[in-house]
């Protein structure tokens, strides 16, 4: 398939090199198109130059993997794991929509997010 210049485009993204604590559970289910997004012009035989938005929504590392952080802690449940109390908190990340909004345990956030007060 060949795009022209003013061609709209998606964009696809790799999910599966995500490395947050909240998009690794739900590979499958996220987002893994991004757009539509104009073509600037051909660069290559496969290559397009597109006119992306100057923040990108997700927004990646210089490695390609997605950058998130934690932003406001939406509810908490308390869950029993291995015959004990544990917290589940459900955690608004930036970068991504409300509705993906994760479950996460309390305990495995603090140690990931550790200067995070809620």
């Amino acid at each position: 398939m060949e795009f022209q210049a003013g061609d709209m485009v998606f964009l696809k993204l790799q999910p599966y090199r995500q490395t947050s604590l909240a998009l690794r559970r739900n590979l499958k289910l996220s987002s893994k198109f991004y757009g539509p997004y104009k073509v600037i012009a051909k660069v290559g035989q496969v290559a397009y130059k597109l006119e992306l938005p100057p923040t990108p929504k997700p927004q990646t590392g210089d490695d390609g993997q997605f950058l998130v952080a934690l932003v406001a802690i939406l509810q908490r449940q308390m869950v029993k794991k291995e015959n004990a109390v544990a917290v589940k908190v459900l955690v608004q990340w930036s970068n991504l929509a409300p509705e993906d909004a994760t479950w996460e345990d309390y305990a495995d956030l603090k140690a990931k997010f550790p200067h995070f007060d809620p």
